[in-house]
């Protein structure tokens, strides 16, 4: 999600970076599902992308979803 997001604002990891302060390394990570991160973390790069609360709520039930999917599959 935060690498689409991220793309579609045409910018670089380095410049969420600044416009975050949160390690460019730690964006990477995110973005390929290495590190979820935390609220304050999440918050910050929430407002850097500037996400409106639809946004939020869709990606959040898209994960709802999934984690569900992939719950059953494990039964």
């Amino acid at each position: 999600m935060l690498r689409a997001y991220r793309k579609r604002l045409k910018i670089s990891q380095e410049e969420l970076e600044k416009r975050t302060n949160i390690d460019r390394k730690t964006i990477f990570r995110i973005e390929n599902d290495l590190n979820i991160p935390l609220l304050d973390t999440f918050a910050k790069l929430v407002l850097a992308l500037g996400l409106s609360d639809e946004e939020i709520a869709l990606e959040v039930k898209k994960c709802i979803r999934i984690e569900k999917n992939n719950k059953q599959l494990v039964r």
